[in-house]
């Protein structure tokens, strides 16, 4: 008798397992933009994923925080002009870069150097045959399963992109942390993510950190009346005043453990953001986040269609662009930097 109980949980789990890596494979039947394959790199450089996920394996080991960096610089990448690897460039004489404009400011540093120390290693096994945006989306493929998010395939091909975006372009394009639900609705919308696909990439935000200085607002002179009172007051002593450069966690119950925690924090009313908690309060997403409260799998596989969609936004493919010598430089074949530069001033932080 305990022998059958046994057999039939063990068979339970694998019917279990199996469902939820079909999920994770089924995510990945979606359309692909043109020049892009799952297994692009498979002749030229095989050892490619290998080399990413140990090397990140070993970083993360050390500091597990560093995955949100880089799960945000992929963000910042694909939502200006595409996954292009652009704001990974250093700026020129012509002006300040991508990662120069204050949406940017808080991008690790750590983020720029891991993305660069693996593009030397995998220059250096396979010859450069591998562009900074394929280096990059793979990294964030990793960031998010090596900290207990979903693995999944994606689609590679990627070039590299030849300018970084204007400083009006990038603010443009990075919605800020006091955004409402309907300016990201409408926002991401014109990128054509729907309702479902904004609340999951926002999803996001189950790790991470923030300054204290992107939503100090919700906190003084008055306290926004949708923030849970205790959540308030511990944000206060954490962030005693207006400005300061403190950070914390973005997800208060599993700050550095992918899942659908963050979902349950809006909820209860303890989302950082107005851009977070925003996303309860508006009826066109509440529903959705009480879906992916309930069901974490269900969470994933709509987070790993959307990571997937928006790893595909205006990509550079075929003869376009180049595949860079060194991320933050563009090849000397090719011609300078020219982008003008616009003033305007933004929140220091963008929602992702």
């Amino acid at each position: 008798m305990a022998a059958s109980l046994n057999f039939l949980l063990l068979l339970i789990s694998s019917v279990l397992l199996a469902s939820q890596f079909s999920v994770y494979e089924a995510a990945n039947d979606g359309l692909l933009a043109n020049g892009l394959s799952i297994d692009f790199h498979k002749s030229t450089c095989p050892q490619l994923e290998s080399i990413v996920r140990t090397q990140l394996k070993k970083v993360y080991k050390q500091e597990i925080g560093q995955a949100a960096g880089i799960l945000r610089l992929h963000f910042h990448d694909c939502f200006v002009r595409g996954c292009d690897a652009s704001v990974l460039f250093d700026g020129s004489a012509s002006g300040p870069s991508e990662k120069d404009t204050p949406p940017n400011f808080t991008l690790r540093p750590e983020a720029f150097k891991i993305i660069e120390d693996l593009r030397e290693r995998i220059h250096s096994k396979c010859g450069r045959v591998v562009s900074c945006a394929d280096i990059t989306t793979l990294a964030t493929r990793d960031a998010i399963f090596l900290s207990g998010g979903p693995d999944y395939k994606v689609p590679l091909g990627r070039r590299d992109g030849l300018n970084f975006a204007t400083r009006n372009e990038t603010l443009a394009n990075l919605p800020g942390p006091s955004s409402t639900a309907d300016f990201l609705l409408r926002s991401l919308g014109n990128k054509t993510f729907d309702a479902t696909e904004v609340v999951a990439l926002s999803g996001a935000h189950t790790i991470g950190r923030s300054h204290c200085n992107s939503f100090t607002r919700r906190l003084y002179p008055n306290q926004d009346p949708t923030m849970d009172q205790t959540f308030a007051k511990t944000l206060k002593s954490i962030c005693p005043e207006l400005n300061t450069n403190t950070t914390t966690f973005l997800d208060l119950r599993t700050p550095n453990t992918f899942d659908n925690k963050y979902y349950i924090d809006l909820i209860n009313r303890q989302g950082l953001f107005t851009s977070d908690q925003d996303l309860f309060t508006d009826k066109r997403t509440s529903g959705i986040v009480k879906s992916f409260a309930e069901n974490q799998s269900l969470f994933f596989d709509k987070f790993v269609q959307s990571m997937i969609k928006m790893s595909q936004l205006n990509v550079l493919t075929g003869n376009q662009g180049e595949i860079r010598a060194k991320c933050s430089v563009r090849n000397k074949d090719n011609a300078s930097l020219i982008k003008s530069v616009g003033e305007e001033v933004v929140e220091d932080l963008s929602v992702f």
